[in-house]
């Protein structure tokens, strides 16, 4: 059973990664990442901006060469929507 992980956890990893959180103000947006806790044992992370798919590759990568030793699984939201990698805690 995986353990609890914490969208915190995930988000300071990939800020030290060099990633960016996505602004959005009322002049302009800034593309980048979101963590979002999706329950007890998983984070979604999305990148807000073009290229989705091409974004997403190298952030499974780092999340899978973490020390923690994330497990990432690709998935996307019901109906053709956001693509987004659930991550969780072996």
């Amino acid at each position: 059973m995986a353990r609890r992980i914490r969208e915190g956890a995930v988000a300071a990893y990939l800020v030290d990664q060099g990633h960016a959180y996505s602004v959005f103000e009322a002049d302009g947006w800034d593309p980048g990442i979101r963590v979002t806790q999706a329950g007890p044992r998983s984070v979604h992370v999305f990148w807000d901006g073009p290229g989705e798919a091409d974004e997403l590759a190298p952030i499974t990568s780092q999340l899978r060469e973490a020390e923690d030793g994330y497990h990432v699984h690709p998935t996307q939201q019901d109906r053709g929507g956001r693509r987004r990698l659930e991550v969780t805690l072996p």
